[in-house]
């Protein structure tokens, strides 16, 4: 239910908290004091309505919060999916913001985490519905009006088994038409996905061969220049007349026999003699390594064919070889997709057949009581348009069988359609004109519908339009009814209404200088009587007047004492 409403510098009301109660809350004041204001703040916090020309001239910032009290976990998981934000706490309660910018700008948060206008309407659907708004009203569409009838007829179970058919024989039907126009691009797809494995390969890549390939085809194009410059060295350091060894070897023979002569010299001629040593092993490895310098222009071919073939695949499949055998794996894995896919259109050309047989089995089943269920629903729904004024109205269900193919609800499209008087043409529901015909259709409705409606706050407007006293008790004693299973919110004119209420407020303007405020308050005791009074008499009260509304009062008592249904059922 909606425990809290908060307005701010939207067009007359500077500043104003609207406290709701559970049940029937009635909004009353004189005409053109802002009730329908209140009213156009809730569509405005809920996406009901454009924030166009309602922001408070001269401010920068207008702001609409409503606090909400949502206790069914079902729901609260329903709403955490639309708008992608955490709701579960608990005492289910969520804070709704919506601020409107004079740049045009607005911005909505629910618990302080920003959602999207589309995020608002879904969530508005699933928790209120104001009527006088045509396109925003769950009984108003066609599409949730045969989920209205299947509901009063306690068909659910019966629906969904058909959707279930549906469903799996829709699922076929794509999978026969993918199969089907599939055939040739699977084909093509397996041969290039084999052609481009075996590519891969009969290449035989090796991770790490890339790298060596490079280092000995960079040898063999510089061999020649290896082979002159080691030979070079090697011959100055071992093979030249007066080579570097051989002087370092009369060296440390000198220096060994200073030793003789001097200890102290023998250090550096030990010295000496190790660099010899470890120069002459030098000299050998690079003799070594000069044997094996052999120039074989065959294998420098090699080489480089072989590294052509491995930066071909590369460009063709990956940036590296790692990269390339990777694609292969993935390649492996797509062929073995493919071949799993049998492509058996007879086998699912065959399992088409049964179920065609189930849907229109259950189809038919369904709409046949569905047509029962419908008479029965129009009959009661004129009833209560009769004890609500509308005693020459037709109200009826058409159900019509679809010459198409089965849609996902069953064999049947529905529209709700009302003639309102005689001579008038009959015409669906939400192309009503009227806005108190509208409301008084939509009152008799939820009156039939009440116990089984998932939305927890109805706003009603307009109710009591061209109504007098007489039928104005009759619609009080009906939203009465109807706020023990809802939060019911009403704008009224009538005293006859607002007795009712276990809430009334009332809506005031007053002028300051050059400014105009609208204030909402509360009344009750003797304010209360004093409000009905001024709604019986206008502003002249007498003793007559305030009698005649706490006549008013004593007799809705009875009525008003009877407690809405349990908490979990008035806050969804």
């Amino acid at each position: 239910m909606l425990r809290e409403l908060h307005i701010s510098n939207l067009a007359v009301i500077a500043d104003a908290k609207v406290e709701f109660a559970p049940g029937l809350n009635c909004f009353t004041g004189t005409t053109g004091a802002g009730k329908s204001l209140v009213i156009g703040a809730v569509e405005l916090l809920l996406g009901l309505r454009p924030p166009t020309d309602m922001l408070r001239a001269g401010v920068v910032e207008g702001r609409v919060s409503g606090v909400f009290e949502v206790l069914s976990k079902p729901l609260l998981a329903e709403l955490e999916a639309i708008t992608d934000a955490p709701l579960q706490n608990e005492d289910g309660e969520l804070l709704l913001t919506r601020r409107i910018f004079s740049s045009g700008r607005s911005s909505i948060t629910l618990n302080g985490n920003p959602i999207t206008l589309t995020m608002l309407k879904r969530l508005a659907e699933a928790i209120i519905d104001v009527h006088g708004q045509h396109d925003h009203q769950y009984l108003l569409k066609p599409s949730n009006q045969l989920a209205v009838v299947d509901e009063f007829a306690g068909l659910m179970p019966l629906r969904e088994k058909y959707q279930r058919v549906w469903h799996d024989l829709s699922n076929a039907r794509q999978q026969l038409a993918a199969v089907s126009s599939g055939q040739s691009l699977r084909h093509q797809q397996l041969e290039l996905n084999r052609f481009q494995l075996q590519e891969i390969d009969a290449a035989e890549l090796q991770l790490g061969e890339y790298e060596e390939l490079t280092a000995r085809a960079n040898l063999l194009q510089n061999l020649e220049t290896l082979k002159k410059d080691a030979t070079s060295v090697h011959s100055a350091l071992y093979e030249a007349e007066g080579a570097v060894l051989e002087r370092l070897k009369m060296m440390t023979s000198v220096l060994m026999e200073l030793a003789l002569l001097d200890a102290t010299v023998e250090p550096v001629g030990r010295a000496v003699r190790d660099a010899t040593l470890a120069l002459e092993e030098a000299a050998f490895d690079l003799g070594r390594y000069l044997g094996k310098l052999e120039i074989d222009p065959a294998e420098l071919a090699d080489v480089n064919d072989r590294l052509n073939v491995i930066n071909r695949l590369v460009r063709k499949y990956g940036e590296s070889v790692e990269a390339v055998l990777g694609y292969r794996d993935e390649l492996a894995r797509g062929i073995e997709a493919l071949e799993s896919q049998t492509g058996d259109l007879a086998s699912i050309a065959a399992s088409i057949k049964p179920m065609e047989t189930a849907l229109q089995k259950i189809g038919t089943e369904l709409s046949a009581k569905r047509r029962t269920a419908a008479k029965t629903l129009a009959e009661r729904i004129d009833r209560q348009l009769a004890e609500l004024g509308m005693e020459k109205a037709v109200f009826t269900i058409d159900l019509v069988s679809t010459d198409s193919e089965p849609g996902a609800s069953g064999l049947d499209t529905v529209e709700f359609v009302v003639q309102t008087n005689p001579g008038l043409a009959a015409q669906p529901l939400r192309k009503v004109a009227s806005g108190g015909e509208l409301s008084r259709v939509m009152l008799a409705l939820k009156s039939v519908l009440a116990a089984g409606e998932r939305v927890s706050v109805l706003v009603f407007d307009e109710i009591d339009s061209n109504v007098g006293g007489r039928l104005g008790a009759v619609i009080g004693g009906k939203l009465r009814d109807l706020s023990r299973h809802h939060q019911v919110l009403c704008i009224t004119h009538l005293p006859q209404i607002a007795c009712y209420a276990d809430r009334h407020l009332t809506v005031r303007k007053a002028a300051t200088g050059k400014t105009t405020e609208t204030s909402v308050w509360v009344v009750d005791g003797a304010e209360r009587v004093q409000e009905l009074a001024e709604m019986i008499g206008g502003q002249r009260i007498t003793a007559t007047t305030r009698a005649q509304a706490q006549e008013l009062l004593d007799a809705a008592a009875p009525v008003r004492q009877k407690k809405p249904r349990s908490k979990d059922r008035m806050s969804i």
